[in-house]
């Protein structure tokens, strides 16, 4: 999933872009601090404290609450992309690698922390394990899938499905990142990713977005606006929160995460008919 020489090859174009947006600078979330903010208007501080500590769901708040707070976060950053011109809208954007956009880029940088926010939320553990640029395979390999999951692909929502039944069935503190990185999930980041890299030209994007989004606005300022990414936004939420992981009780310990799940399926894989040896890419849903 690391960005290489070349980015011919879509999956590669997507992973350059991608990578290159999670680098920008205030793009990535400090999670105990967003926490701390977005719920300071609606828990106590013990419910605050232990959201922070182990998540959401183990504090015991609701996801009607919860929703509640991403609507407020959906509209700060819609607000925000819907603003900034894409060459100088976020800091460091006119030091991308000349492969990727600046538009694009900025974009995805918002995707990124609109992402970290709802998963953060929604009771997903820090997705960045350190202050430093690097951003390992897991964390590529999951905000690919959350990606997907904006753009209305169901085989990403599976996948993301499946990697949340993990999580709560192991209440891991991490990403697991085998599945992501060798195991079952992985072959279908490879797909949502190659499907997205097709799409990288500015022309091709706002196309794909169209195709996700019924109804579309303009493109202004070489950048998507309002109409596309709150759309997109509120589709990431609607799924997260219906996940086993936003569900009060589910409680978080420390320990390592189990790395191989075999052939783990979750009710919610096997409702949606995921099947990791038979990946099929649909095209986005209204």
């Amino acid at each position: 999933m690391k960005q290489g020489k070349g980015i011919e090859n879509p999956e590669s174009r997507f992973s350059a872009v991608l990578l290159a947006a999670a680098k920008l600078p205030g793009v990535r979330i400090n999670r105990e601090a967003y926490l701390r903010s977005a719920l300071a208007r609606h828990c106590s501080e013990d419910e605050i404290r232990r959201a922070v500590e182990e998540s959401p769901a183990a504090a015991g708040i609701t996801v009607e609450v919860l929703d509640k707070v991403a609507n407020d976060s959906i509209r700060f950053e819609t607000g925000k992309v819907s603003a900034l011109s894409a060459a100088a809208g976020i800091p460091g954007i006119l030091a991308l690698p000349v492969t990727v956009p600046a538009d694009v880029a900025q974009y995805f940088g918002h995707m990124v922390r609109i992402a970290q926010k709802l998963a953060y939320l929604y009771s997903w553990p820090d997705l960045f394990s350190d202050d430093g640029d690097d951003v390992d395979d897991a964390t590529m390999g999951m905000l690919t899938l959350f990606f997907g999951v904006m753009f209305g692909t169901q085989t990403a929502n599976a996948a993301v499905g499946k990697v949340a039944g993990m999580m709560a069935e192991q209440v891991a503190k991490k990403l697991p990142q085998k599945a992501l990185t060798k195991g079952v999930i992985y072959p279908i980041v490879k797909k949502v990713a190659a499907y997205l890299g097709v799409q990288m030209t500015k022309q091709s994007f706002a196309k794909t977005v169209s195709k996700a989004i019924p109804v579309v606005g303009a493109v202004v300022s070489g950048g998507l606006t309002l109409a596309t990414f709150l759309p997109m936004a509120r589709r990431l939420k609607k799924h997260l929160s219906s996940l086993p992981l936003a569900e009060p009780s589910h409680r978080v310990v420390d320990g390592e995460v189990v790395e191989d799940h075999g052939p783990f399926a979750t009710p919610y894989a096997e409702q949606h008919g995921m099947d990791a040896t038979a990946i099929k890419l649909e095209e986005p849903q209204p």
